[in-house]
Parts: C-alpha cells; structure tokens; sequence
C-alpha cells in the first residue's frame, strides 16, 4: 500500500475487513467495470459476492443479523469499492442510509421486520425526498399523505406524487419516501413524514399505487439504476410510517442525509485515489521529449497537488466518521467533507485526465469513465452551495459575537 489513504487507529477487525474488501476490489470489480459501464449493465455477480461478504449488513446490530460496525469501517469500505467502480458504492449507500434511518428511528416491529432481511440484501433500501423541480427545497415537496378512516385502531393513508432521482428505484424493494403530512403542525418541516412502502423490484407497476417508469439516462454513475416514482392514490397505514408517529419525516431524512455526506465524500475519496493512481502509473510510462513525462515538472507538479488533495479528502472524511461514531454534532464536519473531498475529486480527476492527454479521450481508458463519474459527486447529497450554506450556519453558530 502507498502512503496515502491511511488511517491511524484500527482494529485489527478493521484493517483486516477493508483488506479484504480492497482485494474484492482488484479481483472482482476493476477488471470488468468498464464493460458493465459501457453497457450500462446492473453488477449482479458483483452485488452478489457483496453480500456474501455481509457488506448490505456492515452497520446493522448483530442482534438483527448485521455485522455491527462503524460508520468509520463502513466509510473506508466504501472508499474501497468506489476506488474501483463508483456505481457499485451508491448501490450500497442508499440501502445503507435507509438502514441506519430504521435503526435510528424506526418503531421495534419495524426494525424486526426489516433490518435482518436488509442485513442479507434480500431487502434492498432505496430513499426518496426529491421531486420534478424541487432541488434542494426540501421543504416545497408536494407529493402528499392524506390521513382517511381508521380501521381496527389503525389510520389509513393514501399517497399521491412523483419523485425524482431514486437511486435504487428498481432494483429496491423498500423505499423511505419523505410527503407532505398537513395535520396542522406550525412549520412546514414538522408537516412532513417518511413513508416506508414495500414493492417488488423491477419497473412498471410494483406494488399497489406505485410505479416506477424506467431507468433515467445519464452520462455517467451507469449500472446502478436512477429512477422516478410515480405514486397515485397508494394505499398505506400508519404503521408504515418510519417510527410510528407523523410529522416527524424531515428530520429523520436529514439524520439520513448527514451520514450520507461522510458516504459522498467516501466515495469521492476511492475516486479521487484511482484517478491519482491512473496518473501517476502513466506518466511513468509515456515518454516525450526522450524521458518519462513524470520527469518533466509540468507533470511532477500535478501528481504533487493532486496526492495531497487525495490525502488531505480522506482524513477530512475519517475525522466526520469518527465524530459521528462518538455520538458528537457532525453537520459541520459532514458538510466540509463531503464539499472538500467532492471539489478535490473533481481536480484531481481532471488532472488525470489531462496527464493522459488524448488517450484520456478514448473509451479505452479507464480515466474516461472516471471524468463522466465524478461531477455525481459535486451535486449528490446536496450540492457544494448547499454545504456552504451548512457550513456558514453552523460557524456563526460557533463564531457568534458575545454581546
């Protein structure tokens, strides 16, 4: 291993874990990622040896079959599988926040229900806040929760909308979907409540309600699927809402979203190092002029600038991972990890690029896919405006005058 990307502190469990997941990487996922993206083929075999390494289960309790580790041990191991194909660690991340949202908040019977099958991936998460035109104003969603009879003691509901941009939106099976519950509550944030709504996966019709129109083409993050979400009139119960009680919705997606970030950033972190790796293996390969270009400073100074983008990303993102694991405030760290480790994977991979030259251009070459991979990370999870705005927030917070 280099020196970069290392993390002080691990237990022996922890470094053997992203060891092994790290050799997964080289031997299962790099060698064939560029044929399933360019097909923009969905990883089955991939996704199946996942599970069987009980990675879906990483951060679920023992108790209801997971493996129980950290936030940390799953961030490193997401920076592991995003080094080798981006796609393959979104498959996770949002099967892994519905996770950790049910874990958090969810009612005793729920987590019974769910989180052992979720710990094996034969229940698949996909969450849902966006809309057509929404961004990130969460608080304009429009997709709404409308309260009808009790039955037996137990509240009735019927959900229409549409939502946007549901990673996962097919191939899940459970997705936590953020509407518009209007009981009279005093902010519009406390008139929101997550859903959890079973369906089959696949496109089409998927349950009662709820259809899923197909896969959203994109220029790149291919094989995963991203999809909408058309619900009109699905019929629910109050029992299927995330810990049993309404208005409580926004909340328990921003807990989500906050774990989430330190995720983005793992995941622009395994960027960030496999574009740096790509560089600085070609540029000790290319000659011109009569030398390897390494040796010409043009080039010296990139993979300079660009190892200490990738080192200064990764510990940015360990330190909001460990606060998290501590039970401390993240916001602030989450916010500046995933802004810096996005912003430094979008240069880093951009000067790759430009070390390839035009080779960098061909489909032929790995950092190709890499260049249509990394502007995801820019906007995912919200976008870098969005983080400085948290970011600003929460330093006046800190910073304020004392009057």
């Amino acid at each position: 291993m280099s020196r970069l990307q290392q993390t002080d502190g691990l237990t022996e469990e922890q470094t053997e874990l992203v060891k092994l997941v790290r050799e997964f990487v080289n031997e299962q996922i790099i060698p064939v990622a560029q044929e399933l993206e360019h097909k923009d083929e969905y990883p089955t075999e991939i996704v199946q040896g996942m599970k069987e390494m009980g990675i879906f289960g990483l951060m679920i309790p023992e108790e209801y079959g997971g493996l129980g580790e950290s936030l940390l041990t799953y961030a490193l191991v997401v920076e592991e599988i995003a080094r080798g194909w981006m796609s393959v660690s979104g498959i996770v991340n949002t099967h892994f926040i519905v996770a950790y949202m049910l874990l958090q908040h969810g009612t005793e019977e729920q987590k019974q229900r769910y989180l052992p099958k979720m710990a094996t991936g034969e229940i698949r998460g996909a969450f849902s806040m966006s809309e057509p035109g929404l961004g990130s104003d969460v608080s304009a969603i429009r997709t709404k929760a409308v309260k009808g009879d009790t039955v037996d003691g137990v509240d009735q509901w019927s959900i229409t909308g549409q939502k946007m941009w549901l990673t996962n939106g097919g191939s899940a099976n459970l997705v936590a979907v953020l509407v518009k519950t209007d009981l009279g509550a005093d902010s519009v944030y406390k008139n929101m409540t997550t859903f959890l709504i079973d369906k089959t996966a696949g496109f089409g019709e998927t349950a009662q309600g709820v259809t899923i129109p197909g896969k959203i083409e994109k220029m790149g993050y291919k094989g995963v699927d991203t999809t909408e979400m058309v619900l009109e009139g699905h019929q629910t119960t109050s029992a299927q809402i995330l810990g049993g009680e309404p208005g409580k919705g926004f909340y328990q997606m921003m807990d989500g979203v906050e774990v989430g970030r330190v995720n983005v950033a793992a995941r622009a972190c395994g960027v960030s190092m496999r574009a740096f790796e790509l560089g600085i293996a070609y540029s000790q390969q290319r000659e011109t002029f009569g030398k390897k270009i390494a040796e010409h400073q043009g080039i010296l100074f990139r993979l300079a600038d660009m190892a200490t983008k990738v080192e200064a990303s990764h510990q940015m993102m360990v330190k909001a991972a460990r606060l998290k694991d501590a039970g401390a405030r993240n916001d602030l760290e989450a916010g500046m990890a995933k802004y810096l480790a996005a912003e430094n994977c979008a240069d880093v991979v951009e000067q790759s690029f430009r070390i390839h030259g035009g080779y960098g251009y061909s489909k032929e070459y790995e950092i190709e896919r890499l260049y249509r991979e990394a502007p995801m990370l820019l906007i995912g999870e919200g976008t870098a405006e969005i983080q400085k705005m948290i970011i600003g927030r929460r330093l006046l917070e800190d910073f304020a005058l004392k009057k």
